[in-house]
């Protein structure tokens, strides 16, 4: 008898001390810690705001955004940069020109076969053009080349 209780007074660190529970061995503890709640945190940014920037008759300097867009809604004319993602610059300074331009495509591009067959007879295409009219320079001199 006295084996079986002393089997019984041993824990698995060693002795048991008199006051040691022998249920505090066979309690099982969370293995994992809580989770917390995750939340759904998309949808919170601000819009894009595409569209022009610089209106018809405005000044610009050389490098300000004219418009932003997805596609290519506005065309760049004349002293206007593209960008990679379709934003159209300013390359000189000068006041901006919105022009719209009848627009012939090309006799076998994607757009004279996929748009034009569609078009009513006698439909006109056209695109819009932002320009940038550039400001004469005043007391600059060009170098002329000599004869």
């Amino acid at each position: 008898m006295a084996a079986v209780a002393s089997l019984l007074l041993k824990s698995r660190a060693g002795f048991a001390s008199p006051n040691h529970s022998l249920l505090l061995d066979w309690v099982r503890f969370a293995s994992k810690k809580a989770g917390g709640s995750s939340k759904n945190l998309g949808g919170k940014s601000p819009g894009r705001r595409y569209g022009f920037k610089k209106q018809d008759g405005n000044f610009v300097h050389a490098g300000n955004i004219l418009a932003t867009q997805r596609q290519l809604r506005y065309h760049p004319g004349a002293h206007v940069g593209m960008g990679t993602n379709n934003t159209l610059f300013a390359l000189e300074d000068g006041h901006v020109r919105f022009t719209k331009e009848v627009y012939i495509p090309p006799p076998r591009s994607s757009e004279a076969k996929g748009v034009i067959p569609r078009l009513p007879r006698g439909a006109v295409l056209y695109k819009t053009f932002i320009n940038v009219l550039p400001v004469k320079q005043e007391g600059c001199f060009r170098l002329v080349e000599l004869l």
